[in-house]
């Protein structure tokens, strides 16, 4: 069997000035990087942006486990089953952070037949959007630092600057140091730290910005600390807005790749899902609605994290409206929700499925809980059982929600049809989208909304910590600003160890973090971590390029 890697390595990809035609973008508005690869120019919103949008399909999952889901996998696969049908399809997926790649999962950007190509290119620097916000981040750092060291004219205090510095790359040693040593000229000596570059608000920013203009006045928001006498200090008020957008105004534009049988791809932005929304942009989302059909994007993690933030932030912020919700689980990760251990998931256990399919029951919930109709897909794995599959088919019955097996992992788009078609169906559904909460509720009615209705929490408590920091949000007048919770991937509650559907449960939030110029605030619940560490034997060891650059290990 052909590994993921050799299977995009040997694949014919067509010129991207073809893809690209069949969504009617005509060469001239293409910027190449190579023959694969393009930057979408603005002027193709401007000539469509009048169209009325096709029908938007979200993937989002189960609560992740080490089992796996396969949610990208499943979004590629399922544009490819779409266009199969004769649809006008295309797709949308985040970009992938060089950090969790060389650490812990290697490539993303799909496996086996529904992959998104040119694959090393995507998992590696592709057309350098990381790089920009990393760059226009740690300006933005450098310009506060020299504007301590050049008199602090605004009285910023160098205990209470929340900026840190990014790096797209996994470094523990980076998460707490002290810089400014040295003697005077080398600067005002202050603790500082680094976060993973996909974890900064800048990329937030730039994926929620629907313009350049736009982009500028959410950077020029952005609060990077406090003055002395509790003031908050943004970007604006150090005049960094400018040259910030500058360095980010090629990574605003939607990037265009294709898949392995030549969907139209767009793969834009990559913020984290656990502690900012974990979509793709909204200039790729909504472009792609008024060149399609139909258009499939993904959301981060489960959907008590991704699909919640891209209904209630992304969804609100663009004025989108889903037609549909894929949920997808496997046999194997419902198994563990189940309380199976890793290393007995290939046996047949039917007691321990249906125990942990009140995980997924729940997400169903969760996707209903907004008018979205769900779609339920089973990635297939060769271990599952008939008895398995039969039983996952009669509780999802009970539930009212469509059922249908993936296989796009192995059969490419073929492999996904019955699910194409079931997804068309739920298109059809009456729409009857709406958000969770409303905007002008307070802060802590937006967090009890969200931790009762989608995480089942029984209660919510506040730390003093984070009673002080709703208190400086409320002094700001900011109260209106939407709610991104940061909580574990792992459970439907604050504690990764709480697998299945934990109910009568609290909810505690620690601090909470305010992201102004995202537009949001961030209440942080459990240990959440900015910036990954490697593990004992980290992703890159088994990373290599021969000489005639041929890549290996990759994936």
């Amino acid at each position: 069997m052909l590994s993921d890697i050799e299977i995009a390595q040997a694949a014919k990809l067509k010129p991207i000035e073809e893809v690209a035609a069949t969504l009617g973008i005509a060469p001239e508005e293409l910027e190449l990087y190579g023959r694969y690869k393009a930057k979408v120019s603005p002027a193709v919103w401007e000539r469509v942006k009048g169209r009325p949008d096709g029908k938007l399909i979200l993937v989002t999952a189960i609560n992740p486990t080490p089992a796996g889901e396969g949610k990208t996998t499943t979004t590629v696969g399922l544009g490819q089953a779409l266009a199969r049908l004769g649809k006008k399809a295309a797709i949308a997926l985040r970009e992938p952070s060089l950090g969790p790649i060389f650490g812990v999962k290697g490539g993303a950007a799909g496996g086996g037949y529904s992959q998104v190509v040119p694959m090393e290119d995507i998992n590696l620097h592709f057309t350098g959007d990381i790089h920009a916000v990393t760059t226009a981040h740690n300006l933005l750092a450098a310009l506060i630092d020299n504007h301590l060291q050049q008199g602090n004219a605004l009285g910023l205090d160098p205990r209470r600057i929340t900026w840190k510095r990014v790096l797209d790359m996994n470094d523990r040693a980076l998460r707490h140091i002290v810089i400014g040593l040295g003697g005077k000229a080398q600067g005002v000596p202050r603790e500082d730290g680094f976060d993973i570059s996909v974890a900064s608000e800048v990329m937030a920013v730039l994926c929620l910005a629907g313009s350049l203009t736009e982009l500028k006045e959410r950077l020029a928001r952005i609060v990077v600390g406090y003055t002395y006498d509790g003031r908050p200090v943004t970007a604006g008020d150090l005049k960094a807005q400018g040259a910030m957008a500058l360095l980010l105004k090629d990574a605003l534009k939607p990037n265009l790749v294709q898949t392995l049988e030549h969907v139209p791809a767009f793969i834009h932005g990559g913020p984290f899902a656990n502690i900012a929304h974990g979509c793709s942009s909204i200039q790729a989302t909504r472009l792609g609605l008024k060149l399609c059909d139909y258009f499939v994007t993904e959301a981060g993690f489960g959907a008590d994290l991704g699909a919640e933030k891209f209904f209630d932030i992304k969804c609100r912020v663009a004025g989108l409206k889903p037609s549909a919700a894929v949920i997808v689980a496997t046999v194997r990760a419902l198994k563990m929700h189940g309380g199976v251990p890793k290393g007995e998931l290939t046996k047949e256990n039917l007691t321990a499925l249906e125990a942990g399919f009140a995980n997924l029951e729940k997400q169903v919930e969760n996707v209903r809980l907004f008018g979205v109709p769900p779609v339920v897909a089973i990635n297939r794995f060769p271990t599952d059982t008939e008895r398995e599959l039969s039983l996952l088919a009669e509780l999802c019955g009970r539930l009212n929600v469509p059922f249908a097996l993936s296989e796009v992992w192995a059969r490419g788009g073929e492999g996904g049809l019955e699910l194409a078609e079931k997804v068309l169906a739920a298109c059809q559904e009456p729409a009857s989208f709406h958000f969770l909460y409303d905007e002008a509720a307070s802060p802590k009615e937006k967090i009890e909304t969200v931790a009762r209705k989608v995480y089942g929490a029984a209660r919510v408590e506040y730390t003093p910590d984070a009673e002080r920091d709703l208190k400086a949000i409320h002094d700001q007048g900011l109260d209106h600003l939407l709610i991104c919770m940061a909580k574990t991937q792992y459970s439907l509650s604050d504690n990764p160890a709480l697998l299945g559907r934990p109910e009568g449960f609290t909810l505690t939030v620690r601090e909470v973090r305010l992201s102004a110029g995202a537009g949001f605030i961030i209440p942080v619940t459990g240990q959440i971590m900015t910036m990954p560490g490697l593990p004992k034997h980290p992703a890159a060891l088994d990373m290599d390029i021969d000489e005639t650059g041929r890549v290996t290990g990759l994936f």
